[in-house]
C-alpha cells in the first residue's frame, strides 16, 4: 500500500532519478517542498522546466553555457594554448572549484569505446583538433579518467595531432585507477595538475 499522497510519490520517484538519492533522501526533499513558500515553489518549477531550454553547450569547448560562448572561454585572463581536455562539463566544474588553472577547456561529451558503438566521429574531437590549429603552441592536458577507454581516447588525440605543434600531457597517476575526476578531492586534482607527465 502506498502511504503517501500520489502527488508526493510522484515527486519522491522523480528525487530518486537523481545520483546518490534514495528512497529517505528524496521523501525528506519531496516533503521540504510543501514548506516552501509559493513564489519558491514557482521559481524552484520554473527554473528546472527551463534547463533544457536555456543551458547549451559552448561553441568553442562545449561546456555548459546559457550563451553562445561560456564564462570560460569568453574570460579575456585565461590562456587560450593551454586547454584541459575532460570528458563532460561536472570536470570542469571541479577544476574550476580549484581555483588556480588558469587555461581553458575542451569537453568531449564522451570516451571513445568501440564495444559500447562510440567512435572518435561520436565524441568532439572535430573541434579540438581545430582550436589547436588555430593556437600556436597548444599544450593540451588530458584530463580524463585513467581506464581503458580514457587510454585509447589519449592514444587517439595524440596521433591525429602528431605532425603539429601541440604539447600533450597528462594529469599524473597520483589518481586511483577508474577513478572519477569530479569525484576526486581538490588537493588530489592540485598535485595531478602540477605534476602532469607527456604523452608518450
Amino acid at each position: 500500500m502506498n502511504i503517501y499522497p500520489e502527488l508526493l510519490s510522484v515527486i519522491i520517484e522523480y528525487f530518486k532519478k537523481l545520483p546518490g538519492i534514495g528512497e529517505r533522501t528524496a521523501e525528506r526533499y519531496a516533503l521540504s517542498l510543501i514548506n516552501l513558500n509559493e513564489d519558491e515553489l514557482e521559481d524552484f518549477s520554473s527554473s528546472i522546466s527551463s534547463i533544457k531550454k536555456t543551458l547549451r553547450k559552448c561553441s568553442i569547448c562545449g561546456h555548459l553555457t546559457d550563451s553562445d560562448v561560456c564564462k570560460i572561454c569568453s574570460d579575456p585572463d585565461k590562456k587560450k594554448n593551454l586547454i584541459c581536455v575532460v570528458e563532460d562539463y561536472k570536470s570542469v566544474f571541479m577544476f574550476e572549484k580549484m581555483g588556480n588553472f588558469d587555461g581553458v577547456y575542451h569537453v568531449l561529451g564522451g570516451l571513445i569505446s568501440p564495444i559500447d558503438g562510440i567512435n572518435p566521429d561520436d565524441i568532439n574531437i572535430a573541434s579540438l583538433v581545430k582550436r589547436c590549429k588555430e593556437n600556436k603552441d597548444t599544450e593540451l592536458i588530458i584530463a580524463l579518467k585513467p581506464t581503458v577507454e580514457g587510454d585509447t581516447t589519449t592514444l587517439y588525440i595524440k596521433k591525429i595531432l602528431e605532425n603539429t605543434n601541440t604539447k600533450i600531457t597528462r594529469l599524473s597517476y597520483g589518481i586511483p585507477m577508474g577513478a572519477e575526476i569530479d569525484y576526486l578531492d581538490v588537493l588530489t586534482l592540485e598535485r595531478a595538475l602540477f605534476d602532469r607527465k607527456e604523452v608518450s
